[in-house]
């Protein structure tokens, strides 16, 4: 096996990203000798057909790999819907480790097994999405003597993704979709670096993980300091993790955030009570109704009046509630340090 054959690219992408990668894999080379390993915010139960997309797009074959399955050149793996993609020695990890960032697959535990297994050989790309899913496992890609690669934000569908990942981590490539093939050619051309970094206890806490591992028994508890939130998932106490500048989150089951996807998941917290709160206050309104017309019929002895004003009452509270539902702005995640 020639020395470029032991480079690998990982890319993550969310919003926008169908389009994308078949922009990229287009222009790609039947002859690219590196993995290709990506991870596409998918939902649970999505039908599985990007390989199939993917394949017919370009000339490299795309799959979604069984766990274990042997690592090779010139093949393009897709994290399957509701698994996480790991990558291990020589080999390649499908799990159904926690949600990461409210997704799973996630774009981090990919980048961080990445760079543990591959350091600087390793290749990490950013394409179009919302939030910022992807940026701390690129910061670790880039700690562990990796490439840092971004999609132009000004070329990006959704930038926030590739804009978040260039504020946080020392990028060392911006290119548009139509750069981003002959890049990579040339970076896995390029023998890596030699530089011996030290696989950090915190990184391999995070994969086991992604794997399946108890947080608790993986030691995470002893990496961080408990928070002031709980986690929205699974309501426990998240514990908040500093790295590289930033903060982000996990809970003792697994559930792992950071602020922006913390805050849209807040946001979508709020929206969902606002909403179980009208639907109660109109079945308030309807059974309030129901009983007065009860009382009028059968001319029970009770005050009509009384009803007639809670009735009242709800009405108007029900106006108040809608309003502040057509009213509201989302919570600013995208915008967030």
């Amino acid at each position: 096996m020639t020395q470029k054959a032991h480079r690998l690219v990982v890319i993550g992408t969310s919003a926008g990203g169908i389009e994308a990668l078949r922009q990229l894999v287009r222009a790609m080379p039947a002859d690219f000798p590196a993995p290709l390993c990506i991870v596409l915010h998918v939902a649970p139960d999505s039908p599985g057909i990007v390989p199939d997309i993917l394949t017919r797009a370009g000339r490299m074959p795309a799959v979604h790999p069984t766990d274990r399955q042997r690592l090779e050149g010139g093949t393009i793996y897709v994290a399957p819907p509701d698994h996480h993609l790991l990558v291990e020695p020589g080999r390649l990890r499908v799990t159904k480790g926690p949600r990461e960032n409210r997704f799973r697959p996630a774009i981090d535990p990919l980048f961080r097994s990445a760079a543990q297994v591959y350091g600087p050989a390793a290749i990490g790309v950013i394409l179009t999405g919302n939030l910022d899913d992807g940026t701390a496992g690129l910061w670790t890609l880039k700690q562990m003597g990796g490439v840092a690669v971004v999609q132009d934000v000004q070329d990006a569908m959704f930038s926030s993704m590739p804009a978040h990942a260039a504020k946080h981590v020392d990028i060392d490539y911006s290119v548009p979709l139509s750069q981003m093939a002959s890049l990579l050619d040339q970076l896995v051309n390029r023998a890596p670096g030699t530089t011996e970094r030290v696989v950090p206890q915190a990184t391999r806490v995070e994969i086991d993980i992604a794997k399946g591992a108890n947080p608790r028994d993986a030691g995470f508890e002893e990496m961080a300091m408990p928070s002031r939130f709980a986690c929205p998932e699974c309501h426990g106490v998240l514990l908040e993790v500093k790295e590289g500048g930033r903060i982000r989150f996990r809970c003792h089951t697994g559930h792992a955030y950071s602020p922006a996807s913390l805050l849209a998941d807040i946001d979508q917290g709020i929206r969902t009570a606002m909403g179980v709160s009208l639907r109660a206050l109109e079945e308030g309104i309807i059974l309030l109704d129901q009983l007065t017309t009860h009382v009028q019929d059968t001319h029970t002895d009770h005050d009509l009046t009384s009803l007639l004003s809670a009735s009242g009452r709800a009405r108007e509270q029900s106006q108040v509630l809608r309003q502040l539902i057509d009213d509201w702005q989302p919570l600013p995640a995208a915008e967030l340090p």
